[in-house]
């Protein structure tokens, strides 16, 4: 039998009709779920996917990256094609390749970059409301940036984990957070060591809110260590794009 082979994908989708990223016992309606069969039925066998991150429901991707073992042979190009003839027009395939058998696209990630978008007009938004938040109410962007300098660096993001059962440690590194308005949108832009459940929303709900004036900037670092309910909402999942994984 030939050596099992470890391939990496970098994918992108549109998250709109899907329940996440994660696999959903007796469910089709995850990105997981549609790479996995697809990829089972061009290697002729089963296939068990590691994903960079789970994507909520409802949230993108542009650079998301995975990879699976196989003992198949079939050259990088003809599963590439394979998986765009199978794949629906909402899941995309940058690329196909052979990895070190060490490469793991979760525990390897050394960085994330994701985007949030907002739409912040009065204006209508029809040709792009699946992938905004729109909000018509003004933002004070310089306190929003003000905000954001208290979550550089390394804290306890507790009170932005969506996850109440979370055992594991809830530290994380913020390298960037960005925000700018280009023309009627406002983008978030954060890069960091790794994100919690629903952080990079909660952080979103969470600056919105000094934004609008429910919070000052001052306030964040009170938040470190906290519990759920002392930071902001959590935004809606479409203007969320997880744009880069860096390894």
């Amino acid at each position: 039998m030939p050596n099992p082979r470890n391939l990496r994908l970098d994918i992108c989708y549109d998250g709109t009709r899907y329940r996440g990223w994660q696999r959903l016992p007796g469910r089709e309606d995850t990105i997981q779920g549609k790479l996995e069969t697809a990829l089972s039925r061009i290697l002729d066998e089963p296939i068990a996917l590691s994903g960079s991150g789970r994507t909520d429901a409802g949230v993108h991707a542009q650079g998301q990256v995975a990879n699976f073992h196989c003992v198949s042979q079939m050259p990088c190009g003809e599963i590439l094609a394979n998986l765009r003839r199978y794949l629906p027009e909402d899941i995309g395939i940058y690329s196909c390749k052979d990895v070190s058998q060490r490469f793991h696209a979760r525990l390897n990630a050394k960085q994330k970059t994701y985007r949030y978008r907002i739409w912040n007009s009065e204006g209508p938004c029809v040709f792009d409301r699946r992938y905004v938040w729109a909000m018509p109410e003004p933002l004070d962007l310089a306190a929003m940036r003000a905000a954001a300098e208290h979550m550089l660096g390394q804290h306890d993001f507790s009170a932005f984990c969506g996850n109440p059962k979370m055992k594991k440690s809830t530290v994380r590194y913020i390298r960037t957070l960005d925000i700018c308005r280009r023309g009627e949108e406002v983008q978030i832009l954060v890069t960091g060591n790794g994100f919690l459940q629903g952080m990079v929303r909660i952080l979103t709900g969470t600056l919105v809110e000094v934004g609008r004036g429910q919070r000052s900037p001052e306030s964040i670092p009170e938040l470190f260590g906290g519990k759920r309910a002392q930071a902001g909402f959590l935004a809606p999942p479409q203007g969320l794009c997880l744009m880069e994984v860096d390894y």
